[in-house]
């Protein structure tokens, strides 16, 4: 799949931080392209190295394969839709960079996992027995099902899917109904099922449960841990979604229309020390790794600083803004270690979002005092410290032509933001 060419004034928009729909359309399509890429990759390499592959994995692959393509051709929209989920991008990542081996076969195995809720959310008929390893059947982004048995027949006919472990004869199904008519959703309901809950007032989800939800080695330098889904208190982490949605749409309702397409996943993480942790996988944008924060502001700022890492990943792999890393590190003023020129850069993005919807909170009406009077002290020391990052940036040599262009819009959009005083109060 290719696409049309970045325009230019999208280009633009999107360096200056513009939350114009055109750019986040532009990005999903990118998306979308590189998972068809990165899929066609793991294909290629399956069938050329097919002998290093144990038969049952290899015939589970293929299986999950041909039923993907069955799907599409009836119901494209709910395959891409399973395909781009950020979970997807991580475990591709994860499978493309291992080599040969059991841990190979096994990973190649959640192709199954995909296809399934393709084929469910699709609505056909389907009948089918697939492994359970640990005793779990994984759904992205629709749930997950715990079975006391390695294998579990998946039944689908009309509007009901029942799950029925293997060699369990007399236990009673999981049963799960599909609604929707535009676009699959699954709801359900029996003995070990569990699902992702919705998050309110939004196509978002917070997902406690999909076994690639943090990777292995997620965070780079910070150990990022997924909480334990029996620790989630999904009615707190509702309302503090909830009232992150408000202070945003008071604050920027254009920022926050775009947080409300651009976010499709929470994720709860182990908090690193009495700070909150924030953290946004390259392989898996759309996808924000979170504590629970302690109340709707952070909750709102986290979402942004996420969303425009998760926007920047994405147009580097459609646009190179820097090349190869190098030995070369950079002092900038958010982190106490030294950052190489992609750090920066990514750093610098984030955090310019955020010295934007600071400077509008201080004049939005309706903002809570106590945030309006953070927000002015926060934008001061983060302007600053963006201008230095700019700074860095455009005396390297390792940006691209693009990636110098790019900056030079931020520097622009930098700029606009300090050419009006702050009034605090």
């Amino acid at each position: 799949m290719s696409i049309a060419p970045l325009p230019a004034p999208v280009f633009a928009r999107l360096a200056r931080l513009s939350p114009a729909p055109d750019g986040l359309t532009l990005l999903r399509s990118a998306l979308h392209a590189r998972r068809l890429l990165l899929l066609k990759a793991l294909l290629v390499r399956v069938h050329r190295h097919r002998t290093s592959v144990e038969p049952v994995a290899l015939d589970r692959f293929e299986r999950s394969w041909e039923l993907l393509e069955r799907v599409e051709r009836r119901h494209p929209a709910v395959v891409r839709d399973v395909l781009d989920y950020p979970t997807t991008g991580a475990w591709l990542a994860g499978a493309l960079a291992e080599p040969a081996g059991p841990v190979f076969d096994r990973l190649l195995g959640h192709l199954d996992n995909l296809a399934i809720t393709a084929a469910l959310r699709g609505g056909g008929p389907l009948d089918l027995t697939v492994e359970t390893p640990d005793g779990l059947l994984s759904l992205p982004g629709v749930g997950r099902l715990r079975v006391a048995a390695d294998r579990v027949r998946v039944s689908a006919g009309g509007r009901a899917v029942r799950f029925h472990p293997d060699g369990a004869r007399h236990a009673a199904p999981a049963v799960l109904t599909l609604t929707g008519r535009r676009r699959g959703v699954l709801t359900g309901r029996g003995p070990g099922w569990r699902a992702v809950r919705p998050l309110p007032r939004s196509a978002a989800r917070l997902d406690d449960l999909d076994p690639y939800r943090v990777p292995s080695g997620a965070g780079g330098g910070t150990v990022v841990t997924a909480a334990d889904p029996a620790d989630t208190d999904h009615a707190a982490w509702s309302a503090t979604w909830r009232a992150a949605q408000d202070l945003l749409g008071r604050t920027d309702p254009g920022r926050a229309a775009e947080v409300a397409r651009g976010v499709r996943v929470v994720v709860p993480v182990v908090p690193r020390g009495p700070r909150h942790l924030g953290v946004t996988l390259s392989a898996a944008p759309g996808a924000v790794l979170t504590s629970l924060p302690a109340e709707g502001q952070g909750m709102a700022e986290t979402l942004v600083h996420e969303l425009h890492h998760s926007k920047l990943a994405t147009l580097h792999e459609l646009v190179p803004l820097y090349g190869p890393g190098r030995d070369a590190v950079h002092q900038v003023g958010w982190r106490s270690d030294p950052r190489p020129i992609a750090g920066v850069l990514h750093g610098a993005y984030a955090h310019l979002a955020l010295a934007d919807l600071w400077r509008r909170a201080v004049t939005a009406e309706g903002v809570p005092t106590a945030w309006r009077t953070a927000a002015g002290q926060q934008f001061d020391d983060i302007h600053d410290q963006v201008g230095v990052a700019l700074r860095i940036l455009l005396e390297s040599d390792e940006l691209t032509v693009k990636g110098r262009e790019f900056v030079q819009q931020m520097r622009l959009h930098h700029a606009s933001l300090g050419a009006t005083p702050l009034v605090a109060g």
